[in-house]
């Protein structure tokens, strides 16, 4: 054995949207929010809601990027009929334009990669209902066009700011790297 511990020891696992089913592409599915976690390593708090399983008797734990202003309790509707509230998950095509959005999919289906960072979001910027397209505005500042069915959370993520605090101390530097990844102190000179 090792003297040292792996830095994702304590992860939580990986956040994803729920998987797009029958449910999500025609009307939708709720959810409620029974945690709000924080995972070593990320800015951002992470959301556990649980649905409930369409064709089993089962609850469907399921692991959000939680948005700005999510609660523990809250109801959170996922699909394509779901309403224009922070934490829903809809595609983008069924929103208007300059809406707020973050964990958006790139490729249809593929349960959110865009703009998860702590206080990171997207914008919707326009539609193009012939192609079924849509444009959006990366946190890069990157314009971007995606087909229209693609998922994204309404909202921005939570955490933001996060690096308006100066770190102050190396030693505060350390423990940041020792969660993230071995990448600290960087020599220079």
């Amino acid at each position: 054995g090792s003297v040292f511990t792996s830095h994702t020891k304590h992860r939580k696992g990986a956040p994803k949207l729920r998987s797009l089913d029958f449910a999500e592409r025609h009307g939708y599915i709720k959810g409620v929010v029974k945690d709000i976690i924080h995972d070593p390593g990320r800015g951002a708090p992470l959301a556990v809601v649980h649905f409930r399983d369409p064709y089993r008797f089962k609850t469907r734990k399921e692991l959000f990027i939680a948005p700005e202003g999510v609660y523990t309790g809250q109801f959170l509707y996922c699909g394509k009929k779901a309403n224009l509230n922070i934490g829903n998950v809809m595609p983008v095509g069924s929103m208007p334009e300059g809406t707020i959005v973050c964990n958006l999919e790139e490729k249809t289906g593929d349960r959110g990669r865009l703009a998860r960072a702590s206080g990171n979001y997207a914008t919707v910027i326009a539609h193009n209902p012939d192609t079924k397209r849509t444009r959006v505005k990366l946190p890069s500042g990157a314009k971007k066009v995606i087909p229209s069915n693609n998922r994204a959370m309404v909202g921005i993520v939570a955490g933001g700011g996060r690096i308006d605090k100066p770190v102050l101390k190396a030693g505060r530097a350390y423990y940041k790297y020792k969660a993230k990844r071995n990448c600290w102190p960087k020599v220079r000179g």
